[in-house]
């Protein structure tokens, strides 16, 4: 498997495409608010997307899906069903807020937690974490060790997806964090929407948020 990570400004935010080699189609996770770079990386690549995978409907994360769907509208996005309402409406997605209202063609793939989805040879499993977002999911790939998680904005390296917008709840995101992510192995690799990858391992020791050290401070 190959997954690279496009950055795009000015949020810092990450979308990964993620493909298997000897594959001309991948996956493309949150495509951010410069889909030029992502486009760019597609065809250097001579990958076509199969599936557009939503994590949440925050402006960041959802920024470059009318600019795929428009060079490949047969591509479906994918997202998990609460969240889903968040795509077409800038004040549910709290872009209209900030005074350049974001929004995303209708998702095409509503999912519901446990739920798995297969496309370009992934079988993804949905796992709903509210918190940051109430309909955030994370996508769990369990197809070659380690398992890896493309988590969005639930867990970072050191730190958390922020709780202080409308409806968050840092409560939800702990209770969260920890029945569906510290359960998986420790060498589990976690790649979040803002920062550098991390382990669940790493998470569970360190993170001052939800970690042991959380658990000692506090």
């Amino acid at each position: 498997m190959r997954i690279a990570a496009i950055v795009s400004a000015p949020f810092a935010e990450n979308s990964y495409v993620a493909h298997l080699n000897g594959r001309d189609d991948c996956l493309v996770f949150d495509p951010g608010l410069e889909p030029d770079k992502i486009l760019a990386y597609l065809d250097e690549q001579g990958l076509t997307p199969a599936a557009l995978m939503i994590t949440h409907g925050h402006p960041d994360h959802i920024g470059g899906n009318f600019a795929l769907k428009e060079r490949w509208p047969d591509c479906p996005i994918v997202i998990g069903r609460l969240d889903a309402p968040k795509l077409t409406d800038p004040r549910l997605n709290l872009s209209q807020g900030f005074g350049q209202p974001v929004t995303s063609p209708p998702a095409d793939v509503l999912l519901d937690d446990g739920e798995c989805y297969s496309a370009a040879g992934f079988d993804l499993e949905t796992r709903l974490i509210p918190g940051h977002c109430s309909g955030h999911v994370v996508y769990v790939w369990n197809g070659h060790p380690p398992l890896q998680v493309f988590g969005g904005d639930v867990l970072f390296a050191g730190s958390v997806g922020r709780t202080d917008f409308p409806g968050c709840s840092f409560e939800e995101l702990f209770k969260g964090i920890h029945a569906k992510l510290f359960i998986l192995p420790d060498d589990t690799l976690v790649l979040p929407g803002h920062g550098p990858k991390t382990t669940v391992g790493r998470e569970k020791r360190t993170n001052p948020f939800v970690g042991e050290r959380a658990r000692r401070e506090g």
